[in-house]
């Protein structure tokens, strides 16, 4: 599963597809990958605190 971070509000959560808006602030945002990728964070299905304190990594879903 993906780990996204809302670009508005910073909210993370697990979720195969990216939402029309975020969970938390209902708002429609951009969306970044957090997902771990390397074993020192846990692997895939785990949040990269690497990524999540930031706002780095392409969105993969724009704004409207």
């Amino acid at each position: 599963m993906t780990q996204w971070k809302c670009s508005n509000c910073g909210y993370t959560f697990g979720a195969e597809t990216v939402p029309d808006r975020c969970p938390s602030c209902q708002k429609a945002c951009s969306f970044h990958d957090v997902t771990c990728y390397i074993p020192e964070c846990g692997g895939p299905g785990n949040i990269d605190p690497r990524l999540a304190g930031t706002n780095e990594g392409a969105p993969l879903k724009k704004e409207k």
